[in-house]
């Protein structure tokens, strides 16, 4: 079992920045991928950035390209993200997810991760 706690969030205006950490306890974080994902009322769960066991890989939906980074500490067992240029779309609460398989995937589903945090809410006002 992996627990997976975000923090980080908060209100922030458009054009700025926020830094989001995913602290992770149980199992060695390590052995998982590990995936942002964000979600607004009304609408589905959907994939923001990726980051493979090692931390060598990374993958990024096209909304986030050049603007978002996500990194992790093995060591520290934590992943966070770094979101710059912040746009009110941005808005919405943003997960945490470890994901067991061997290959990062461009794109995943929400349904194929295995363990998930509880969010936190990201506003940015325009």
């Amino acid at each position: 079992q992996v627990a997976l706690v975000e923090s980080g969030g908060g209100l922030v205006q458009a054009g700025g920045s926020l830094r989001l950490s995913c602290a992770a306890s149980g199992r060695t974080k390590a052995n998982y991928i590990m995936y942002w994902f964000r979600q607004v009322p009304g609408k589905e769960r959907e994939f923001v950035l990726g980051i493979d066991r090692s931390g060598g890989t990374t993958r990024y939906a096209d909304s986030v390209k050049g603007r978002f980074s996500i990194s992790r500490d093995n060591a520290k067992n934590t992943v966070s993200l770094q979101m710059n240029s912040l746009k009110p779309e941005d808005t919405a609460v943003y997960y945490c997810a470890a994901d067991n398989r061997v290959v990062i995937h461009p794109s995943p589903s929400a349904s194929d991760m295995n363990y998930w945090g509880k969010g936190t809410l990201v506003t940015v006002s325009s």
